[in-house]
């Protein structure tokens, strides 16, 4: 409950009326029998139709009438109620999910996937909601319905009442075992929703790649056997509540046979008024149709509590990566200076190795820094540590003077432009697009940010300029244009530090001059750290750093690392070479 009360609280009103209003509906439906009986009783025991008869009919009729109207009142209001409360809970609910995965780091995110946390914010607060939804118009309702009604019975005829103290026990015992065996396969076919989503998530965002290889029947039969998994599994739970159904209709119509055979034995001999008997039979109905509900209940509860538990797993997620203990929350980002402090980063804290290990230079304020190796060096790992997107396991990483781990996230990345290896857009115009950089931009400023990253030419040419639609993921822009429209969002933030991973790799070379030379002039107060494959896009940098295996291999001016640095050497003679044979065709 500390779990779930916040989420009740702001709306105790209706959680409270919501069960009121069907207490008022289970009154009437427990004197509604009652009221019916005195009618027939009064007809059994008048010989004629007197007026008075007729009047007393006229009056139970007419308070049948008002309690049905009541009844009728309570209902609608328990409905509305438990609908306000519960559609406020999962909304409720669904946001703080949401805020709290945004406050995940990349390694919170890898340890849920991203299928799993799309079926946690809907299908699995959805359940929560219905239940929710289900247990305000039954919590009240349905025990006050099965007290009521075996108050009556008990009343009405204790030694027939005697005949549920055998069928009740029966259910009970039933619906314990229920709840035993659907509780762990309704987590599984939760589980097998994550692996739906996951794969049907992974095959839209690369349909072009599923294309181009021509692999439709593949991510056919993977999207099948995910789907059949998820059947089988939705099967396997539902097969529960199939068989849960029958044997409680089954027990529920043996003691109404019971109640019927005895009791009417009752009235043969008359041990039985009538009239009681017919009551009887409504609130026996009733006792078992409460119990019935109950048990779709607790079906509904175990679905539910699976839900929750994946839900809580979330809320419970502390961040690895958070400004809780920042020494400097009000430091901002000044100038730009950054500084590693013998640095060594592991993705898996149990791996022996480390994809950075004793990483140690500094880059002046305002200095362009190029780096470059070969694949799986660890570059964009290098980076990503300035922002915090990791932490670093030991060592410092310091801007401004100030380790990174003192600053808030906030300030910290305010001041930081980072355009990431694989460039994203969103769907939205292209202005909507780049004021994800600055939201208060003005149109000239978006004007110059475009035309440093070489973007205003290509935007112009769209027939509505700066307002043509991106579609989701920026498929309907080739790959150098969102390089060059992801460059300019990042340049919005007016940033102190700039980094470009790999984000000009799509790119003809006079472009990317073009925009090293605009950098060169426009952001000369800004440090900027570019990350390329290709050695002519670092060459003409302050300074180059030369990762090998997630080690320093060198670190200097091109021309001093073509003398001492024998990795560099074989990059630039490797891609000088290929670049002399594709020259000569």
């Amino acid at each position: 409950m500390k779990t779930w009360g916040k989420y009740i609280k702001p709306y105790k009103l209706y959680f409270i009326l919501g069960p009121l209003c069907m207490i008022v509906e289970v009154l009437g439906e427990v004197l509604m029998p009652k009221l019916y009986s005195l009618i027939v009783k009064r007809a059994e025991t008048s010989l004629s139709a007197d007026s008075g008869s007729i009047w007393f009919v006229i009056g139970m009729a007419a308070l049948m009438i008002g309690v049905a109207v009541l009844m009728m009142l309570g209902g609608i209001g328990g409905a509305y109620f438990g609908a306000r409360a519960s559609v406020n809970f999962g909304s409720d609910l669904r946001l703080d999910v949401y805020k709290k995965v945004q406050k995940f780091s990349f390694a919170n995110i890898d340890k849920f996937q991203t299928g799993s946390l799309i079926t946690r914010l809907t299908n699995d607060v959805t359940q929560l909601q219905n239940f929710v939804n289900m247990l305000l118009r039954m919590f009240l309702r349905t025990p006050g319905m099965l007290i009521g009604a075996l108050i009556m019975t008990i009343t009405i005829s204790p030694k027939l009442s005697t005949i549920l103290a055998i069928s009740i026990p029966m259910l009970a015992i039933m619906l314990a075992t229920v709840m035993r065996v659907a509780f762990p396969r309704f987590g599984t076919m939760q589980s097998k929703v994550d692996e739906l989503n996951n794969t049907v998530g992974e095959n839209l965002t690369n349909m072009r790649v599923v294309k181009s290889f021509v692999r439709e029947d593949f991510e056919e039969e993977k999207f099948d056997d995910a789907n059949t998994n998820l059947r089988d599994s939705a099967m396997r739970a539902m097969n529960i509540m199939i068989l849960t159904q029958p044997i409680m209709s089954l027990v529920m119509n043996l003691t109404t046979l019971a109640v019927v055979w005895f009791g009417g034995n009752m009235v043969i001999f008359g041990d039985l008024a009538y009239s009681d008997f017919n009551a009887l039979i409504t609130y026996i109905n009733q006792i078992l149709m409460s119990l019935m509900m109950v048990t779709m209940l607790f079906m509904s509860s175990s679905r539910a509590a699976a839900s929750a538990k994946r839900i809580k797993e979330v809320l419970l997620e502390e961040p690895d990566i958070n400004d809780e203990n920042a020494a400097n929350k009000e430091k901002i980002v000044s100038n730009g200076e950054i500084e590693f402090k013998n640095v060594s980063f592991r993705y898996y804290k149990n791996s022996p190795d480390c994809v950075l290990e004793n990483i140690s230079f500094k880059i002046q304020a305002g200095e362009t820094l190029g780096i470059i190796g070969g694949t799986g060096s660890g570059k964009s790992t290098l980076v990503s540590l300035i922002p915090r997107l990791y932490d670093t396991d030991s060592g410092e990483v310091l801007v401004d003077g100030v380790n990174v781990r003192d600053y808030s996230l906030f300030s910290l990345r305010e001041g930081i432009g980072m355009v990431l290896q694989k460039n994203l857009l969103f769907s939205g115009t292209i202005k909507e697009n780049l004021r994800w950089g600055n939201e208060d931009a003005t149109f000239e400023e978006m004007k110059d940010a475009a035309s440093v990253s070489q973007a205003h030419g290509f935007i112009e040419s769209f027939t509505d300029g700066y307002d043509h639609e991106i579609e989701r993921g920026g498929t309907n822009v080739s790959g150098g244009q969102k390089q060059r429209l992801c460059i300019a969002r990042a340049l919005l933030k007016k940033p102190k530090i700039l980094i470009l991973d790999d984000s000009t790799s799509a790119v003809d070379t006079a472009t990317e001059a073009n925009i090293r030379h605009a950098f060169a002039t426009t952001l000369k107060d800004s440090t900027k750290i570019i990350i390329a494959q290709r050695i002519t896009s670092v060459m003409e940098a302050d300074r180059i750093l030369v990762l090998d295996d997630g080690k320093i291999a060198g670190i200097g001016t091109h021309d001093e690392l073509m003398k001492v640095c024998e990795e560099y050497k074989e990059i630039y003679a490797l891609q000088m070479e290929n670049k002399e044979v594709a020259a000569n065709g």
